[in-house]
This record gives structure tokens, C-alpha cells and sequence, in this order.
């Protein structure tokens, strides 16, 4: 079970990095230039727009964490011999599921607001007179809703691997360790 378990972590890592190096690349080198008026010409990118940076800097840190995660768990055998060793493990545990859960929830923000400022360029905002851009940059605004397509995909992935380590860590406390009184 133990051995399945790890399998699992270790392949779903693997495919919410490809996941989120794929949204930071999509939204990262999306460029698209237009003449606006004769020799004028206006380029798109996703530095025009806070949320899209904002992605692109915490898929990229999320792919790292994973990344991370992976050789931690490639390079590391853990056998449970003596009450120090566990309560380490105990605490690298914690910390890598309460890290796991951060992620998910810092890339489905991100990725959320990022949405929110793609419908505003989609639609735009008379209360804030902020015209339409998906109607000259089409190109650039497919590519960005391929990209927040990926980017929910990923925490998605993330969140089966945050149960993982919700199940190792709460399977260190069993009934055993914690049962101190017997009747005698």
C-alpha cells in the first residue's frame, strides 16, 4: 500500500509540473503585435495585465515546490526506528502537507484572479472605461484561455496530492501511540 501510495505522489508531481510550467510558458511568451494606426503598432503581453504576472511567477514557484517535493522524495529513505526519527518525520510531514496545501490554494487564486482580469479584457468595463482588448489581440487572448485552462488542471492534480499527505500525516497518529491508560 505504502509503496502504491508513493508511486501515485510521485506521478501526479510529475504531471502538475508539467501542468504548471506549461501555463507559466503559455501566458509567459504569449505575444502578439498590431498596427493600431499606420506606422503605430501595439504589443501585447502578459506584462500588461498585474494578474498575469502574478501567475506566471506563482506557476512557476508551485512547478519548483513540486519539483522539490520530488527529489525530497527520491532521495529519501524513511525508515522509523526510534522516537526521534519519528517525530521528525512526523514534523517534515506537517510541514509538507500544510506547504502542499498552500500551493493549491496560492495557485488556484492566482489563477482565479488572472480569469477575472481575462473576462474584463474579454468584455471590458464601461464603470471603469476600460475597452474591449480580445476583439484586436485574438491570438493573444486564445492563448491566455488555454493557459488558465491548464492552470485550474494543476491545483486540481495538486489537491489529489495534498490528500496524500493529509493521509500520511494523520496516519501517524493511531490509537496505539496515544492510549497510555489501561486497567490493570
Amino acid at each position: 500500500m505504502e509503496f502504491r501510495m508513493a508511486k501515485w505522489e510521485v506521478f501526479l508531481r510529475v504531471i502538475a509540473i508539467l501542468f504548471l510550467v506549461l501555463t507559466a510558458c503559455l501566458v509567459a511568451f504569449d505575444t502578439q503585435t498590431k498596427v493600431v494606426f499606420l506606422m503605430i503598432s501595439k504589443k501585447a503581453t502578459y506584462k500588461d495585465l498585474d494578474a498575469l504576472k502574478i501567475l506566471v511567477y506563482v506557476t512557476s514557484t508551485a512547478a519548483g515546490y513540486n519539483m522539490l517535493q520530488l527529489c525530497k522524495h527520491t532521495f529519501s529513505a524513511l525508515p522509523t526506528i526510534s522516537n526521534f526519527k519519528t517525530s521528525y518525520y512526523m514534523y517534515i510531514a506537517w510541514i509538507t502537507f500544510l506547504l502542499d496545501q498552500i500551493a493549491v490554494y496560492l495557485t488556484f487564486a492566482t489563477n482565479t484572479a488572472a480569469f477575472q482580469a481575462a473576462i474584463f479584457a474579454l468584455n471590458g468595463s464601461e464603470a471603469f472605461q476600460w475597452m474591449k482588448i480580445c476583439n484586436k489581440f485574438t491570438r493573444f487572448c486564445e492563448q491566455i484561455a488555454g493557459a488558465l485552462l491548464c492552470g485550474y488542471i494543476a491545483p486540481i492534480i495538486m489537491t489529489m496530492i495534498s490528500a496524500i499527505s493529509a493521509y500520511k500525516v494523520f496516519r501517524m497518529y493511531s490509537s496505539k501511540r496515544f492510549m497510555h491508560f489501561k486497567g490493570k
